[in-house]
């Protein structure tokens, strides 16, 4: 038999700061860190635990005798069930100040290396609706909530289209408005659940493997184009077409809408046909008057005006003069290196995904760039002494790997390439500080500048430019 877990309770608990995930941070008794995810630093609360590990406790808030200054009115009427959006009850400063500490504290702690001032982070003009993706999941057995369950109404409708439950793979929360992404989003995503309910278009059920509708995607542009996505789990055309058509006649400013048949287990699209309804098969982003080309398969920063503050951060630290050869490892969809391509004499573009390479070539013939040229392959393979003789000895390197950060076979390539200098720019300040503590032995770390990328969590970027000792 399954033993049952045994719950502990500790009362008047300080919570003194906030950590990783978005978790806030008390202490118990004997000194033990607890990590809550319901509560903010400086409130004073009753916990219950969850789970006990050696060196800390996880828990909930469950009596708050004090509230923190820092508080403040979630502004969704979904916080605290929906997994997103975590830190919607902190004030906006505060977020920032926590961010900036976390860079700062894993900079230092990890890397273990001196490092200059951190200069301030860099906030998000919008706090909210500052999303230009959002996938939704259909689900024929959505998440009930709590008034739901104790009521003795009927519930007649199980349907949902929103966002996974945190931890629960086949649980969906109906979403009514999000504040994520500006209109017409919700919008759209609203008039698709009605027409579906009102003409029994079957939701999908994860458990089952059975329904017609598996997933919404929505993309926006700052040019205002828009780009919508159903994922269809049955192959039924008459359905398929009635929903699809109805979209398209009521959202005529729809720029391109698109579908995929996806009978898979997981509903991934980037192994699938994506066909086109109506409209282009993809939409234009614009940044200093590039334009990039997205599909529905292309990666894009999710924050369009941040990513402009962020590669106009790393544009800065890169100081090129116009005769440098750079190397931008990571390079996505070629967008940083486009975007600093008229400062340099040369940049080589490296990336492991063969649609966003084939992206980035469009792209640059799209803004008539000829100083680039892109390549495809697994970093620590194609970034070798070979590749290096092949194309020149870079000047600069920009880094901007995932949030695994860079292997350490492609660490030991930059340190043998000897660039005069080195832009990383990290989703992950963790693993940032780890390759920065292998850079330590030829590199000194000379600015570090966070950028606040998506408010309301403890997500952030940080930019860092490392400059060859002497």
């Amino acid at each position: 038999m399954r033993r049952k877990k045994r719950r502990q309770t500790f009362e008047q608990v300080e919570v003194v700061d906030a950590g990783a995930k978005g978790k806030s941070v008390g202490k118990a008794p004997d000194g033990r860190v607890i990590f809550l995810s319901n509560a903010v630093p400086g409130d004073v609360v009753d916990v219950m635990t969850t789970k006990k590990r050696r060196a800390y406790f996880e828990g909930v808030a469950t009596r708050f005798h004090q509230l923190s200054e820092k508080r403040t009115a979630p502004q969704c009427q979904h916080f605290g069930v929906c997994g997103g959006c975590k830190w919607q009850h902190m004030a906006y400063e505060h977020q920032l100040f926590y961010k900036q500490k976390e860079v700062e504290g894993n900079l230092q702690r990890i890397g273990g290396i001196e490092l200059p001032e951190t200069l301030p982070i860099l906030g998000s003009e919008k706090q909210y609706f500052y999303r230009n993706k959002l996938e939704f999941s259909f689900s024929s057995s959505r998440w009930l909530t709590e008034t739901e369950i104790n009521s003795e109404e009927e519930i007649l409708d199980r349907n949902a289209l929103g966002f996974h439950i945190p931890g629960m793979w086949d649980k969906i929360l109906d979403i009514d408005k999000c504040h994520l992404q500006a209109d017409p989003s919700n919008t759209i995503r609203k008039a698709i659940r009605n027409f579906a309910v009102e003409n029994n278009l079957p939701f999908f059920n994860p458990r089952n493997q059975e329904g017609l509708l598996r997933t919404l995607m929505i993309r926006t542009s700052s040019i205002g184009e828009l780009m919508v996505l159903i994922q269809f789990y049955a192959d039924e055309p008459a359905q398929r077409e009635l929903l699809l058509e109805h979209i398209r006649v009521t959202f005529p400013e729809i720029t391109s809408l698109l579908y995929v048949v996806n009978q898979k287990q997981n509903d991934t699209i980037y192994d699938q046909e994506v066909v086109c309804f109506a409209g282009r098969d993809h939409i234009f982003e614009e940044m200093e008057g590039l334009k990039f080309k997205i599909n529905a398969k292309s990666f894009y920063q999710t924050n369009s005006e941040q990513a402009y503050e962020l590669y106009k951060v790393t544009r800065d630290f890169a100081n090129l003069k116009g005769n440098e050869l750079v190397y931008d490892l990571y390079t996505g969809t070629g967008t940083i290196a486009q975007f600093v391509s008229k400062d340099a004499k040369k940049i080589i573009g490296v990336e492991s995904v063969p649609e966003a390479i084939e992206d980035a070539k469009t792209n640059a013939k799209l803004n008539g760039i000829s100083n680039v040229e892109f390549y495809v392959g697994d970093m620590k393979n194609v970034f070798n002494s070979d590749f290096i003789e092949a194309h020149g000895r870079p000047d600069l390197v920009i880094t901007d790997p995932p949030r695994d950060g860079m292997h350490k076979q492609v660490v030991e390539q930059l340190l043998m390439a000897e660039p005069s200098s080195i832009v990383y720019v990290s989703c992950n300040n963790a693993t940032q500080a780890r390759d920065l503590a292998l850079l330590d032995e030829k590199y000194r770390v000379t600015k570090v500048q966070p950028v606040d990328m998506f408010p309301q969590t403890h997500h952030v970027e940080n930019v860092v430019l490392l400059e060859k000792r002497v």
